[in-house]
């Protein structure tokens, strides 16, 4: 039976927007649409990468062309394969006739030759290049095909219901689509994959191939380089889609990412990205109320456990998204359960909540910061003798 125990002996007051993102529209609605309605873009999203919460969006579901954006999907089952332990960096990709045919932006592959799956994943993130995501796709889905089949699942998995994937690399492909809703969750999950930030920063490198041959690869994102506090990004263009980009950038405890498709050139796009940015880091701001790891006053009561009680541990970080100088009060609490030996390190104990107005409005996980082995004959019996 769960025992409720309050973290907190007062409401903490706090500069708190706890509401929708529609919520947070509608409360700037005229400051937002006069600083923006100028803007070009076919459509826009800036949100919160925390909790998801909507400080601007533009015709967000509207089904576009993203161009290479869709390599953000691409990008999300590598790194899947990688934590799964189905690849690693070291893992040797043989390059298909199929992958050095693409065109477009490229890494210029030997046919034939064999790259490290890290060099391949790094040309993606830093210079776009279709044919390492042709490689990959061959190499973890056996053909293309299948692997577009793996993206559309992880579409739907994430929730993203105006999207659909015809091939890895987003050059131009009839009933291709996607929307800045969609691109905001498919990036929010990329940049949860610490593996990503290896290399979104990279400014230009040389990928080696066989026979002493160089090619010079430059970062897309120019953001990542001229923007304060982008690390991460990706960049598109067709004909048909324009100039795309979405974006990411951290300030403090605050990150933010930004959709733009649809821009006329890469000039407005990056313009149009970076005062949003701005806008979003001058209003809003992030509070961390628990950082992943953290260790509560509360302990666990372990029944039949060699020891009585534990520390817990906060599974992942507990934060808030708030217009900045405006007010509301919270309060914490948590449910955290007696639990019966043997318990593992990591096992989940309990809940720490986040509640307004008497209504929980967010929730982490508590874990048992270490493992806890049940009682044994021995154990009893010294029990018994020390209480005789």
């Amino acid at each position: 039976m769960l025992k409720r125990v309050k973290l907190c002996a007062v409401i903490l007051a706090f500069s708190l927007m706890i509401s929708s993102g529609i919520a947070i529209n509608r409360a700037n609605a005229s400051e937002i649409t006069n600083k923006f309605d100028k803007f070009t873009a076919k459509s826009i999203y800036l949100a919160d990468y925390h909790t998801g919460e909507v400080i601007y969006e533009k015709k967000p579901l509207e089904r576009l062309q993203i161009a290479s954006m869709v390599k953000i999907m691409t990008l999300n089952l590598i790194f899947d394969e990688i934590e799964s332990g189905n690849l690693s960096y070291e893992t040797e990709i043989v390059v298909s006739e199929n992958a050095t045919s693409m065109g477009g932006s490229q890494a210029f592959l030997d046919k034939n030759g064999k790259y490290k799956a890290g060099e391949l994943i790094k040309s993606i993130i830093v210079a776009s290049a279709n044919d390492s995501c042709v490689a990959m796709a061959e190499h973890i889905g056996a053909n293309v095909e299948n692997f577009v089949i793996k993206m559309n699942e992880k579409a739907n998995e994430l929730g993203m219901n105006n999207t659909y994937f015809v091939n890895c690399t987003g050059l131009p492909a009839p009933n291709q689509y996607s929307c800045s809703a969609d691109v905001f969750k498919m990036m929010k999950e990329l940049i949860s994959h610490d593996g990503f930030f290896d290399f979104s920063t990279v400014w230009n490198y040389e990928i080696e191939h066989s026979g002493e041959r160089k090619t010079q690869l430059t970062n897309t994102n120019k953001l990542s380089r001229f923007y304060s506090g982008c690390d991460g990004g990706k960049t598109g263009f067709t004909n048909e889609a324009k100039s795309c980009l979405c974006a990411t950038a951290k300030r403090g405890e605050t990150r933010l990412i930004c959709v733009v498709i649809g821009a006329e050139n890469s000039k407005i796009r990056n313009a149009e990205v970076s005062e949003l940015l701005n806008y979003g880091f001058a209003n809003f701001e992030t509070k961390k109320l628990y950082s992943k790891g953290e260790i509560l006053t509360e302990k666990l009561t372990v029944n039949g456990g060699k020891v009585e009680q534990i520390e817990v541990v906060v599974e992942d970080d507990l934060t808030v998204f708030t217009k900045k100088g405006q007010s509301q009060n919270y309060e914490i609490k948590v449910d955290l359960a007696s639990a019966n030996a043997p318990i593992f390190a990591s096992q989940i104990v309990g809940k720490i909540n986040l509640i307004e107005n008497g209504k929980v409005i967010k929730t982490k996980n508590l874990i048992a910061k270490v493992g806890v082995e049940s009682k044994d004959y021995v154990d009893f019996i010294d029990e018994i003798t020390k209480n005789w």
